[in-house]
């Protein structure tokens, strides 16, 4: 006589008791479990096409943890200078355009334009433009030594003595160059060019009087003007500027209706996708609103301001064709 836990109907019960455990032990394991984290977002790298220690170089350091805070994605700077800014900035017009490459330059951009036109790509149409992050001011100096008190005085001298005056400037095709190239085509005088290899070298001989002037970012003349070892000419921009009140604009010195104020701005590879590009235009709006955003640009001599990728792109075509005009009335190469 069969025993009664091996009779079918027995059998049935056992193997739906078992089905039951196991799909018990099974949500409960489950539950246990820890949730799965969520893929990691790559990596976004913001090109600085110059040294550690520039003023872009401030603006990416600054602009990419808060960044990468609303992205939700690590935010790293990448210094690739080198050929006045060309190499990093080819590095991201060959970079894919799937938003993890980011450039951050300046107005020496558009400039490298015309300055060398053998370049392999066309730094204004093959970028596309996010976002302007702010504006810097380039004060024209000069040594005690020289006797000058102001900008229309220097101009003076220079028609007096064509060619006797000379500059500095961190090398060719800079804006400190140019801006004094604009400035000399303006009032109609010569002043010799001495271009130095970056911008320590030419302060040290513009401060012992080996030459006569400079154009200078505000930060950097600043506290040789202050100890009196420079005198502030004149501002290079439409307005005066806080750290340096009492010093007037070129054209309240009488010597021309200019500005040469530098603009800084972010750029992303060709072929973007619009959207990222909104996107990554919102959040750095918000960004250089914020108020130690704001006191870190402005302790450089920088004022933050932003734009929208249209507005950027329209400055960025015009201050091309502006610079091109220089380059060319003023015979400039840099090849």
């Amino acid at each position: 006589m069969p025993l009664p836990w091996t009779s079918p109907r027995c059998a049935r019960v056992v193997r739906g008791a078992l089905a039951l455990l196991v799909a018990v032990l099974t949500v409960h394991a489950r539950a246990q479990a820890p949730a799965a984290s969520a893929p990691a977002q790559p990596l976004l790298r913001l090109i600085v096409p110059f040294t550690p220690g520039t003023g872009i170089d401030l603006i990416a350091r600054t602009v990419g943890p808060k960044l990468s805070e609303r992205l939700g994605r690590s935010v790293v700077v990448d210094n690739r200078a080198g050929a006045s800014g060309n190499i990093g900035t080819e590095a991201v017009v060959r970079a894919a355009p799937n938003g993890q490459t980011l450039l951050v330059s300046v107005n020496t951009l558009v400039m490298n334009r015309s300055l060398y036109p053998k370049l392999p790509f066309d730094p204004v149409r093959d970028l596309t433009p996010v976002s302007l992050t702010s504006w810097g001011q380039l004060l024209l100096v000069t040594h005690p030594g020289s006797g000058l008190k102001t900008a229309s005085e220097l101009l003076a001298a220079a028609r007096a003595r064509p060619g006797r005056l000379n500059y500095a400037s961190p090398g060719v095709g800079t804006p400190h160059h140019l801006s004094m190239e604009l400035l000399k085509s303006s009032a109609g005088v010569f002043i010799t060019h001495i271009p130095y290899r970056g911008s320590a070298p030419a302060v040290t001989d513009l401060l012992g009087g080996q030459v006569d002037a400079m154009f200078l970012p505000i930060h950097v003349a600043l506290p040789h003007v202050r100890s009196g070892r420079l005198v502030a000419l004149a501002l290079g921009s439409d307005r005066r500027h806080a750290l340096l009140p009492q010093v007037p604009t070129l054209a309240q010195a009488n010597s021309g209706n200019l500005n040469v104020d530098m603009w800084y701005g972010i750029f992303a590879p060709p072929g973007t996708a619009p959207e990222f590009v909104a996107r990554l235009n919102r959040e750095l709006k918000d960004i250089l609103a914020l108020p130690d955003v704001r006191a870190a640009f402005e302790t450089q001599g920088m004022d933050p301001a932003s734009s929208t990728p249209e507005e950027f792109r329209r400055l960025v075509e015009q201050d091309a064709a502006r610079w091109a005009q220089v380059i060319r009335t003023q015979n400039i190469t840099a090849e």
